[in-house]
């Protein structure tokens, strides 16, 4: 496996970035103690979030949705003399066909499908392309799922990056499951973290001093604040495989993979971001390529929790233990990463004194995002 690995250190102040059923961030028990969690599902939407909004040749075009008849509805009255109601029921029945295995059509009256379905542009244009050849504008609507299946298959993911990157699963039919090239851990605090509870009230503007003083509401929420270790890689021979990007150029995977490593790195989930902005910089991140091997995660680096000491705080001690474990890993596995470097706002420092265990061949070499993107992406044919 061709593996290019994201391990990131970042601080997140007073947060909800991932809330369990009760509202609660997210937590979880690791090395005996509580952590504060961000679960992998809730990073991988803020990075395709962010890659849409911010990286345009980043291809992260691809639409999941139970609506997916609404898509083609919209697709055979684009530049078609089509009425919406005939749309609409073709668009039911070419979406019926990735509803059940039997493919049977969608009801006009409530046309969603009852699981979602990742499909990108060009797959949901061929669709309503292939519904047109099918039926035209009056022709008896025959159902034919084989067909549609065989459409979606056959068009590829050339504009749907996020599709190949993240993975798709389609119970009507498994053979247009496909599995994800990016690979993530849930994000576990580097500490022992516990929520903790904001209580808060607020004024009614509108009454006369002379009514009573209370406020006009009060009520609870749950917060935490940790330093949290994140985990990303990607299969670069699965993502630039045949079911997946074959089909781009290198300059066109290069720019792909760049704006999967810009958006994991910058991405930040929004949950509270007008009452608890978190939005910050990463701490530390330090970029691996391996052109062989298995992923392997530097979480137990935390197994025994960090501690701050003497002031100073939890990104030092912890790209510390991060660094110095994976070289533990390289010497037991006998091998090191093609590449290996960092970037961040935090440069670590070695130890002091002769008898330091954190000395310079601990430490890659430091660039900025840009160089940092670019080395990484260099690996790419």
């Amino acid at each position: 496996m061709q593996l290019i690995e994201l391990h990131i250190l970042q601080s997140f102040p007073v947060s909800c970035l991932n809330r369990d059923d009760v509202g609660a961030p997210k937590t979880a028990t690791f090395g005996g103690v509580p952590r504060a969690r961000i679960s992998s599902q809730c990073l991988k939407r803020a990075i395709r979030e962010y890659a849409q909004d911010n990286l345009p040749d980043a291809r992260f075009n691809g639409k999941r949705t139970k609506r997916l008849a609404e898509l083609i509805q919209k697709e055979l009255m684009d530049g078609r003399h089509i009425k919406p109601d005939r749309a609409l029921e073709m668009a039911c029945a070419v979406a019926g066909a990735f509803n059940k295995k039997e493919g049977s059509p969608l009801d006009p009256k409530d046309p969603e499908t009852e699981t979602l379905f990742f499909a990108s542009p060009a797959q949901t244009k061929q669709l309503a392309g292939l519904a047109m050849d099918e039926w035209g504008e009056s022709k008896k609507i025959n159902p034919n799922k084989d067909a549609f299946r065989s459409k979606c298959r056959k068009v590829g993911l050339f504009d749907a990056a996020d599709i190949a990157l993240f993975g798709r699963m389609v119970a009507a039919d498994p053979t247009l499951t496909l599995e994800g090239a990016g690979m993530f851990g849930h994000a576990l605090s580097t500490h022992r973290a516990d929520n903790d509870l904001d209580f808060f009230s607020a004024v009614d503007e509108c009454k006369k001093k002379t009514e009573d003083a209370g406020a006009g509401m009060i009520d609870t929420l749950w917060f935490t604040s940790a330093v949290y270790y994140r985990y990303a890689a990607v299969n670069l021979d699965l993502l630039f495989d045949e079911d997946h990007l074959a089909k781009l150029t290198t300059e066109e995977r290069r720019k792909v993979l760049d704006a999967f490593i810009r958006a994991t790195l910058l991405a930040t989930p929004g949950a509270r971001k007008n009452s608890m902005n978190a939005h910050t910089d990463i701490g530390y991140a330090l970029g691996l390529y391996h052109p062989k091997g298995q992923p392997i995660q530097l979480i137990n680096a935390y197994e025994e929790p960090v501690w701050a000491r003497g002031g100073s705080g939890l990104i030092r001690p912890s790209v510390r233990k991060g660094l110095l474990h994976l070289k533990k890993i390289e010497d037991f596995v006998g091998e090191s990463a093609k590449e290996k470097i960092a970037t961040g706002t935090y440069r670590p420092e070695t130890d002091t004194g002769e008898n330091g265990e954190f000395t310079k061949q601990h430490i890659p070499e430091h660039f900025n995002l840009n160089d940092f993107v670019k080395r990484l992406t260099a690996h790419v044919q």
